[in-house]
C-alpha cells in the first residue's frame, strides 16, 4: 500500500510525485518503460509561453509556471545535487513576410531587422524583424529528467520501472486497484500522468503526435538565443549542442526518423540560421507528444473520486511541469481547486 500511486514517469509524473512527497505523502511511481524516456527525453526543453503564442487562461498558466522555474530548479538542484541546464537566454521569434511584419510591428516586443541581427548575429537575410522575448528561455530536458529521478529517490519515492499497467480497475465511482505486469497495485489515491499513452487506460481524447528532431554541434558557440521560427525551432545548449525541431505528424505511434522529416528540419533551420549548414549532425530522434483538444491539458478531478488527471500537455509538458505539480498537489492534499484546472 502507498498513499498515492502516480501512473507515468515522465516529467509530469515525476514532478507531481516530488511535490506530493514534499507535502508528506507516501508516493509510488509506476512507469511502463524507463522514467524520463518518453516525450520528456525527446523534447527541446523550451520555456516559451510567449513564443508559443499561448492565449487566455492557457497563457496565464504558462506564465505562472515560467515564473516558478527559478525557485523550482533551485529546489531540484538542492535535492539532487545535479545541474538542470536552466538558461533564461531569451527567445527570438523571426518574421519572414512583410504582411506579418506590418501586423507585429505594433507589438511591444517587436524589434526591426537591424536590431534582430544585433541581438543575435548570423541570422538569415530573409528575416525582416522579430519579436524579442527576453523572459522565455530553456532547460536541458534530459538533465532535468535525471535531476527529477535523483530527487525522487532522495525523497524515498518508490519507482517501479518496466511495469505495464493493463487496467485501472474501478468499482462504481472509485478506483480499486491497478492490474499490472507486476500484479495488483493498490493505493488510496491515483494520479494519471501517462501522456501520449493515456487512451490505453482511460477513454480520454488524447492522441500521439509524432515529432522528429535532430542536433548539430556548434564548436564556436555563437548561437546564444533560442530561435523560434514558424516552421522550426533552434535551441542552443551551453555546451555547443544545438537542438532542432520538430515535425508535427499525426501518424499514431509510427517509429523512426525519415529522410523527409530530417531534410525538412535541416532546410528550415538553415534558412533561419545559415551556419547550421556546416555543422556536424550529432544525433537524430523522435518522440510522441500527448495532444488534447485545443492543445489544453486535461487536469484535475475525473469521473472517479480518487483518480486525478494530469495529462495531455502536448508541446508544453516541460514548461507546465511546476504549475501542474503544484495544482495537483494542492488538490489532493488540501482540496484546493486552482481556477487554472478548468480552462
Amino acid at each position: 500500500m502507498t498513499d498515492i500511486l502516480v501512473i507515468g514517469g515522465g516529467i509530469i509524473g515525476l514532478s507531481t510525485a516530488i511535490a506530493l512527497s514534499q507535502r508528506g505523502a507516501k508516493v509510488t511511481i509506476v512507469e511502463r518503460d524507463i522514467c524520463g524516456k518518453g516525450a520528456t527525453w525527446a523534447a527541446a526543453g523550451m520555456l516559451a509561453p510567449e513564443a508559443e503564442c499561448l492565449e487566455g487562461s492557457l497563457l496565464e498558466f504558462g506564465l505562472r509556471s515560467r515564473e516558478m522555474y527559478p525557485q523550482w530548479i533551485s529546489s531540484l538542484m538542492r535535492l539532487s545535487g545535479l545541474d538542470c541546464g536552466y538558461w533564461c537566454c531569451g527567445i527570438i521569434a523571426p518574421i519572414f513576410s512583410e504582411r506579418d511584419r506590418l501586423v507585429l510591428s505594433q507589438h511591444p516586443k517587436y524589434i526591426d531587422k537591424s536590431q534582430s541581427h544585433q541581438r543575435q548575429s548570423g541570422l538569415g537575410d530573409s528575416i525582416l524583424g522579430s519579436l524579442w522575448l527576453p523572459e522565455d528561455g530553456q532547460v536541458s530536458n534530459r538533465k532535468l529528467a535525471q535531476a527529477l529521478i535523483t530527487a525522487a529517490r532522495a525523497l524515498s519515492i518508490k519507482i517501479l520501472e518496466g511495469v505495464t499497467v493493463y487496467e485501472i480497475a474501478r468499482d462504481r465511482d472509485r478506483v480499486t486497484h491497478l492490474e499490472t505486469s507486476a500484479g495488483k497495485l493498490q493505493s488510496d489515491r491515483y494520479v494519471l500522468a501517462t501522456g501520449a499513452w493515456t487512451r490505453s487506460l482511460l477513454a480520454l481524447p488524447i492522441k500521439p503526435i509524432k515529432g522528429q528532431m535532430l542536433s548539430v554541434f556548434d564548436g564556436d558557440r555563437k548561437l546564444q538565443k533560442v530561435i523560434y521560427a514558424p516552421n522550426c525551432y533552434i535551441v542552443p545548449r551551453q555546451d555547443g549542442t544545438i537542438v532542432i525541431g520538430a515535425t508535427v505528424e499525426d501518424k499514431g505511434f509510427a517509429q523512426g526518423n525519415t529522410g523527409a522529416g530530417i531534410a525538412q528540419l535541416l532546410n528550415n533551420a538553415i534558412a533561419v540560421y545559415p551556419a547550421i549548414a556546416d555543422m556536424p549532425i550529432t544525433e537524430t530522434w523522435w518522440g510522441f507528444r500527448p495532444h488534447a483538444p485545443n492543445e489544453i491539458p486535461i487536469l484535475g478531478v475525473s469521473d472517479y473520486e480518487n483518480l486525478i488527471l494530469a495529462t495531455g500537455h502536448y508541446r508544453n509538458g516541460i514548461l507546465f511541469a511546476p504549475i501542474t505539480a503544484k495544482c495537483v498537489t494542492d488538490l489532493i492534499v488540501d482540496g484546493i481547486v486552482d481556477p487554472m484546472l478548468s480552462f
